[in-house]
């Protein structure tokens, strides 16, 4: 086990990011934040450790996940958010009743942004807005409010002051003060500011495409390319550092697909095991082209004995997608299925069963053969074609991280001296 973790440290990228700790069921059980990822995960697994709390960390670690960002302060954003969605049992340093400081948004009508120190313990008792956090750095922190502004501009003068100021004439407040945004169109973008600072990433992007075809259907198209531009900030504020070529891929994979808009949120799902016995299935996301590890998931086959791939994939099909629907949560922009035309179908069969119309294909790896439902034959893209790229990409992070679960078990079986289930 070891071993594998020094493994999956040594391909830690050496940049900002989160980085998330499991434990053997794959619970998050630590978040942190990190300049430097691979650096800073090293070095829990080097010499002794003094501090009882990590050494129990560090016991209990059977995987680590990590999700880049551009600075620490966008990830010291994303680690804040992480902790408040898993709340992971060794991030105590959160609890601890010191002083740290918070993001407030008050409740005026144009609310006010800004940053103030609360102890822990008294957070829950602020009244007069509502309180993100608690932060460890406050300088950080500032950054990171400093580069959302960017995206979402609000006011930062208390009282308002009247008469337009520096933050408007930069773009950085929408001058609530002189009447240039109406109360609606404030609290929209407050709104915003929350599901980021919330981590919420699918609502805002569902919310921002909505606004985005609503100003395109009544020919707005100069604020619709602004929210469109927003949308693609945000994109880069939350995962790692995207290729340019990014949103190409996505325009070139809807027109491949006839799909009403580039697929933003892609998901695809694979099934590993060895003669049948531990079975799992794994689903991963990418959001504009880049891999969304908090979004990743891996399943223990509970319904189907041996080899049966169809009836699998089936299962974690609608296992996901039932849950998001009894949530009430956004559904990807596309379903990708590791297989043919059997594993398609299967998984078409569940999604109609739950009433879901999501765009579905499958992708076979022998040929990259892309099957559609209700279309007989194959679509072949060119091998040099930045949508095929997208989706092999997709397709073999989903295969790895099935693989990696699968061996996980199989080898905590081994060990255990257990019976194959």
């Amino acid at each position: 086990m070891l071993d594998q973790l020094r493994a999956r440290i040594a391909g830690l990228p050496l940049t900002s990011g989160v980085y998330l700790m499991k434990d053997g069921a794959g619970t998050v059980i630590y978040v942190g934040k990190a300049v430097n990822l691979r650096r800073r995960v090293q070095s829990y697994f080097r010499g002794r450790i003094d501090n009882v709390r990590t050494a129990l960390l560090v016991e209990n670690i059977s995987d680590i996940d990590f999700i880049q960002t551009h600075s620490e302060a966008e990830a010291l954003v994303l680690e804040a958010a992480l902790v408040k969605r898993h709340l992971p049992k060794y991030n105590v340093e959160l609890k601890d009743g010191k002083s740290y400081p918070y993001i407030r948004i008050s409740d005026d009508p144009f609310p006010l942004v800004s940053i103030v120190r609360l102890p822990s313990r008294a957070a829950g008792e602020a009244s007069g807005g509502k309180l993100f956090g608690p932060y460890t750095d406050a300088t950080l922190i500032r950054e990171a409010l400093t580069l959302i502004r960017k995206i979402f501009p609000f006011r930062s003068c208390e009282p308002l002051s009247g008469s337009t100021c520096l933050y408007h004439d930069l773009g950085l407040c929408q001058a609530p003060c002189v009447g240039q945004v109406t109360a609606a169109e404030y609290a929209r973008s407050i709104r915003h500011i929350a599901h980021v600072l919330d981590g919420k990433k699918d609502d805002l992007y569902r919310e921002l495409r909505q606004e985005m075809e609503e100003l395109a259907r009544t020919k707005n198209f100069e604020e619709a390319a602004r929210v469109r531009d927003r949308m693609r900030a945000v994109g880069a504020l939350y995962s790692s550092s995207p290729d340019i070529n990014c949103f190409k891929e996505t325009e070139q994979l809807q027109r491949a697909l006839g799909l009403a808009r580039p697929p933003e949120r892609l998901e695809c799902f694979d099934i590993s095991n060895t003669m049948g016995s531990f079975s799992v299935g794994s689903m991963v996301s990418f959001l504009n082209g880049t891999p969304d590890k908090s979004n990743y998931r891996r399943f223990r086959i509970r319904t189907v004995e041996g080899i049966d791939d169809f009836r699998m994939i089936a299962e974690v099909v609608r296992r996901r997608y039932s849950r998001l629907k009894k949530e009430g949560k956004a559904y990807p922009d596309l379903v990708v299925i590791d297989g043919g035309k059997g594993q398609l179908q299967a998984a078409a069969g569940e999604l109609r069963a739950l009433g879901l119309d999501i765009p579905l294909i499958g992708l076979a790896k022998k040929e990259e053969e892309i099957f559609v439902p209700g279309k007989r034959a194959a679509l072949i893209l060119s091998r040099d074609s930045l949508a095929l790229r997208l989706l092999q990409r997709l397709r073999d992070e989903a295969h790895r991280f099935a693989v990696s679960y699968h061996r996980l078990l199989r080898n905590k079986n081994l060990f255990s001296g257990k019976n194959p289930a």
